[in-house]
């Protein structure tokens, strides 16, 4: 059951309700009794930021913000601490909660991102000892908050939480058929139009990354075209985003091991579920701007019948790869996609995948690189929402030498460079295919965590979801 996110203007009676204050001169007094006043500055005094109060018919909680030196700063302790609080609710078995901003602000919106994505759970195949979330509700309220926005967020939470869904979800239960009907089903209502292309028509058009990934494979692949075009859109050219769908990851004949790679290999479609997830917030918020998302999706499977190291395929462009590593599959399909964008002339192409081991390990599961040949402007704005979103950007170089990297005795390039530079490398090929401002995310280090991270949880994180669509919102209205 997912929870429910909604707005009242008046403090509700007898409802368990946390007050968030910025410090202690922001305590709304009128709400708690003498004694409780003493208690609370007991608590506070010994530097307690989460103060429980137990009224018998509900919970009373003051939850102590204190103010950043950044306000990005600011609003991510605000969601760490609906985090603790989620965790407090927990303990108490609550199953309703007002948040109630005492410095009469918009700190309740940020501490309801961290609770509600906190209170996520992914128990559909359990049949026993399933424990669903005690938190069914989260109600906001005080003046400076409004419904309009409780109701953006609610929308947007809601699609991390199905971006999350569509990733956890087993590989066995997602071949590339099943993951264009989940995503068909996530869809449905808001508007965003589907055109999935089957095998028999990317063989029509010429899509040799994505065919050759899918060699080994008894699945068809499909070719996803995804589409939200309100009739007030503000921009004449579309954004695209392309999202990798590789729904199973062996490495193919380049076989990767098992422990901590192979074994969460289900999450190499986190590229193409936040594409999806993208798109629904975009829709059910009826953001005036025309997008398009495009996601090749297969599996990568071994097998007589699989593509193999020293291969030469001719991709969708016309152009010939050498393949050195079938490993590297994901740059494959994604440079068939990249191509295919160029039809709809668009205004800027971003691509989201989870793509190099290098990114992961170069900036771990604090940040998404980035990389790509959009103006400086887009890239700082790209930057800002991630920022917003606490998706922090690193941008990574496109130098020309690192074309280089990619040469090859036979063909046109080759599909992986040397050890050093391997999401640059990996990045320069997708480049080799865009013909248009572009923007590559590699979200290998934060798309799926092996261990707890506050408010992300555990295993699907729904990672670049919030950061595109606060970025795709403000090109909207800018």
């Amino acid at each position: 059951m997912r929870t429910e996110l909604t707005y009242v203007a008046t403090l509700p009676a007898n409802t368990s309700t946390a007050v968030l204050v910025p410090g202690r001169e922001h305590l709304p007094v009128e709400l708690f009794s003498q004694d409780e006043l003493e208690y609370i500055t007991r608590q506070l005094e010994l530097k307690s930021t989460l103060v429980g109060l137990n009224r018998f018919t509900h919970q009373l909680y003051l939850v102590l913000t204190e103010p950043q030196t950044k306000e990005t700063q600011t609003q991510e302790a605000l969601r760490k601490a609906g985090h603790s609080l989620h965790q407090r609710l927990s303990a108490d078995k609550v199953e309703s909660v007002v948040l109630l901003d005492g410095a009469d602000g918009e700190a309740s919106l940020f501490v309801a991102e961290g609770l509600v994505l906190s209170n996520y759970s992914f128990q559909r195949y359990k049949t026993q000892n399933a424990t669903p979330p005690t938190l069914k509700s989260v109600t906001i309220t005080g003046v400076g908050v409004s419904q309009t926005q409780v109701t953006e967020l609610a929308h947007l939470l809601e699609a991390v939480c199905r971006t999350r869904d569509l990733i956890n979800t087993p590989p066995n239960m997602q071949t590339a058929t099943l993951l264009s009907e989940q995503m068909q089903e996530m869809l449905d209502g808001s508007g965003v139009q589907i055109e999935v292309l089957d095998q028999v028509q990317i063989q029509s058009l010429k899509m040799g990354g994505l065919l050759s990934v899918n060699q080994a494979s008894d699945e068809s692949a499909t070719f996803n075209i995804l589409e939200w075009k309100p009739e007030n859109a503000t921009n004449t050219q579309p954004v695209i985003l392309v999202g990798k769908g590789v729904v199973y990851d062996t490495g193919g004949l380049s076989i990767k091991p098992t422990p901590n790679s192979m074994d969460y290999m289900k999450s190499d479609m986190s590229g193409a579920a936040a594409v999806a997830g993208t798109l629904y917030a975009l829709a059910h918020n009826q953001v005036p701007l025309h997008v398009i998302g495009l996601i090749p999706a297969t599996d990568n499977l071994i097998s007589g019948k699989g593509f193999a190291p020293g291969d030469v395929i001719t991709m969708h462009s016309g152009h010939t790869v050498e393949v050195l590593n079938t490993d590297a599959e994901g740059r494959l399909i994604l440079a068939d996609a990249l191509h295919f964008a160029k039809r709809y002339n668009p205004a800027l192409v971003i691509d989201i995948a989870t793509l190099t081991g290098a990114a992961a390990r170069a900036v771990g599961r604090e940040g998404i690189v980035m990389m790509g040949t959009a103006d400086d402007l887009i890239k700082t704005d790209l930057k800002l929402a991630g920022d917003l979103a606490h998706e922090r950007l690193v941008e990574f170089p496109l130098w020309d030498e690192y074309q280089e990297h990619l040469k090859s005795d036979i063909a046109d390039l080759k599909n992986i460079g040397g050890a050093e530079a391997g999401a640059i490398s990996a990045g320069k090929f997708l480049e080799f295919f865009t013909h248009y401002p572009w923007i590559h995310l590699d979200i290998a280090g934060t798309a799926y965590l092996l261990s707890p991270d506050s408010y992300r949880g555990k295993h699907a994180t729904g990672s670049s979801v919030r950061l595109l669509y606060h970025f795709l919102s403000s090109q909207a209205t800018a």
